[in-house]
């Protein structure tokens, strides 16, 4: 059952014209020698900057809108924020259209728990609403340090259940309702998804993890050794994250920080899993893509052997984010059907 699940992302991703390469046994045959130009222009503009690991939070949360608030944006039929919470909530919804009722779509921005919002994921939501013709509710959860773990996470799962109660008022389908988030928005993602459905029977369409955060650091990984400096998100930066982001160090291991850990797998919705290969995260995100596939998920796996970690925030900039963005697209539309 779990190697026919395998078997069957393997196909699927063959289908879709994905750089994953993977045995009957599923392991990844490497043959990735340098990452792509485009990506390796975007590392040089930023060559000689301060580690973000290094600098005051609120600077760096400056730095990071500065470098992708101003990305170019797709026009998209109406973009509204909302309040929730009592106003403490923000979100901004994407709507594709006005002919009818579209499938929902709840994103998480990622930033490492600490860095991100709305804004600087505003250019990447746009082309999801566009790109899976879905509205897109874009989720601007509380960050640490100031709020640690699970604040961040109890907003996720607060915003999933306002889209879907209230999805009348913007258009959207409640039956159809996918999840998606990009590096720790994908962590937020896959977490509230499992917990949604352990703690209330919610269920979903689909679920989309970008270089998702997994597991916590771990330095013996060959990933965080290969790729843990020189491609954008490093070693060091993780370990800043992750020190912001839990009160305590033994919390990494609960499941609700690393959902690989979590006993739950098998409930998970289609998946579509974005690794690259110049990310220390790429080995976590290859494990968690064989752990769903051994519990019977439906998975496809994507490893794009020329990226770096946050490459499809540049889509609309370059040819390699943009091809990658638009099958995972072409994934959500099928799945949300």
């Amino acid at each position: 059952m779990a190697e026919d699940a395998q078997l069957r992302s393997v196909g699927l991703h063959h289908r879709l014209s994905i750089s994953a390469r993977w045995t009957h046994r599923g392991e990844r045959r490497l043959n990735a020698t340098a990452l792509h130009p485009a990506l390796q222009a975007r590392l040089a503009e930023v060559q000689g900057a301060p580690p973000v690991d290094t600098l005051p939070v609120e600077t760096a949360r400056q730095g990071s809108l500065a470098r992708f608030g101003s990305l170019p944006k797709v026009p998209v039929f109406q973009v509204t924020d909302r309040a929730i919470d009592g106003g403490r909530l923000r979100l901004r919804i994407y709507r594709p259209h006005n002919r009818g009722t579209a499938p929902i779509l709840v994103f998480f921005h990622g930033g490492g728990f600490v860095l991100g919002s709305v804004d600087t994921h505003d250019a990447l939501c746009r082309q999801l609403c566009v790109g899976a013709d879905a509205v897109t509710v874009s989720v601007d959860y509380a960050l640490a340090p100031e709020q640690k773990f699970p604040a961040g996470l109890d907003d996720c799962v607060a915003a999933i259940r306002w889209a879907r109660e209230h999805a009348a008022e913007f258009g959207g389908d409640p039956d159809r309702v996918a999840l998606a988030g990009d590096s720790a928005g994908a962590n937020l993602a896959i977490v509230s998804a499992l917990r949604l459905l352990r703690t209330a029977g919610l269920s979903f369409r689909a679920l989309l993890a970008a270089y998702p955060v997994t597991d916590a650091p771990d330095l013996a990984r060959a990933s965080y050794v290969e790729r843990g400096a020189g491609f954008g998100l490093t070693t060091q930066a993780m370990i800043w994250f992750f020190d912001h982001y839990l009160d305590e160090p033994g919390r990494a291991s609960d499941p609700d920080v690393s959902p690989s850990r979590s006993p739950d797998l098998a409930v998970l919705p289609p998946t579509y899993v974005v690794t690259a290969e110049f990310d220390p995260l790429r080995d976590e995100g290859i494990e968690f893509a064989r752990k769903l596939a051994a519990a019977g998920v439906a998975v496809v796996h994507a490893h794009h052997d020329d990226a770096n970690h946050g490459f499809l925030s540049w889509a609309g900039t370059n040819e390699p984010s943009q091809v990658a963005l638009d099958a995972a697209c072409a994934w959500l539309t099928a799945q949300l059907g």
